[in-house]
């Protein structure tokens, strides 16, 4: 054996000579610092996220389900009730026509999901699937509503409202909001990523333009009209300016209105008010756990074209 040669070892059988396995190299003890602490700062981050986002709302639950006897805004803060109870939501319900103001806002929110994944979606697939001229600046049109505030736009829209005699009717409260910039965005970019030779090979076998975007187009973007209409349902159930502005018919009001009278009737009872609150949040919460797996999905489909 040469001096460079390593040491072998004997096989059992052959008693041939193998390679020695290689020994590991430690890692140096300051790699191994500098990855925990980078962990123990990332963990640190998220928990400073988790509490900012996720707190307010603990609070509204644990606010909503504290006694009369127990502090609201006392130190140490008490962030789990001594003795809960269900007696403000009562009260909320006696007060408040509270299913009422509910049906008002699901039928203008499901009205606004209908339109939002109908319209959205036709002219996002004609945005991203058709040529025609114009089509850059049809996007861009698009591109800039999402950015323009409703407050600049609202006496406008209320002043289009009236002359249609639409003001105090649950429709006028809808239509702001049938076909929104962002909608169109995302289908676009959902339909943008779809292949080409999927259409081409309808086109060979007769299908129209209709027939291609109904029953080939759409069903590929299920995710993505998840995520539509996750989000048109979310802006039409909180919309509290518009409905305020257009809407004089108290039978008419929807929930996010309606509850204000929590405010003024219990003006210093806050565990009333956070009770309505969370009245108001069930039905966002229920919607997204049902479709959370499509909206997860429906983001990323559109996500690398834009």
């Amino acid at each position: 054996m040469t001096p460079l040669q390593a040491p072998t070892a004997p096989t059992a059988r052959t008693g041939a000579a193998r390679p020695a396995p290689p020994r590991a190299v430690p890692v140096p003890t300051a790699r191994r610092l500098r990855a925990g602490a980078g962990l123990a700062v990332r963990y640190l981050l998220l928990l400073a996220v988790l509490a900012v986002t996720v707190g307010p709302f603990l609070w509204q639950v644990s606010t909503s389900l504290k006694g009369n006897g127990e502090r609201v805004f006392g130190y140490p803060p008490q962030l789990l009730p001594a003795h809960p109870t269900l007696h403000h939501y009562a009260e909320v319900l006696d007060t408040v026509p509270v299913l009422k103001y509910a049906g008002n806002s699901l039928l203008v929110a499901a009205g606004s999901v209908l339109t939002n994944c109908l319209l959205g979606s036709m002219a996002g697939y004609a945005l991203a699937r058709m040529r025609f001229r114009g089509r850059a600046v049809a996007a861009g049109v698009f591109l800039a509503t999402m950015i323009i505030p409703f407050e600049s736009i609202m006496v406008s829209e209320f002043l289009v409202a009236r002359s249609l005699h639409l003001t105090d009717t649950l429709l006028g409260v809808m239509l702001p909001g049938a076909a929104s910039g962002l909608s169109v965005m995302l289908m676009r970019n959902a339909f943008r990523r779809l292949p080409a030779e999927i259409e081409e090979a309808a086109v060979l076998d007769g299908a129209g333009e209709w027939q291609r975007f109904w029953r080939i187009a759409l069903p590929s973007v299920r995710g993505t009209l998840a995520a539509v209409a996750i989000f048109s349902f979310v802006f039409s159930w909180d919309d509290f300016l518009w409905p305020l502005v257009s809407l004089s018919d108290q039978s008419k009001y929807t929930l996010t209105v309606g509850i204000q009278y929590l405010s003024g009737t219990f003006t210093n009872d806050q565990r009333v008010i956070a009770a309505g609150t969370m009245m108001a949040v069930v039905p966002l919460l229920v919607l997204f756990f049902a479709l959370q797996r499509f909206f997860f999905r429906g983001v990323g489909e559109g996500a690398v074209k834009g």
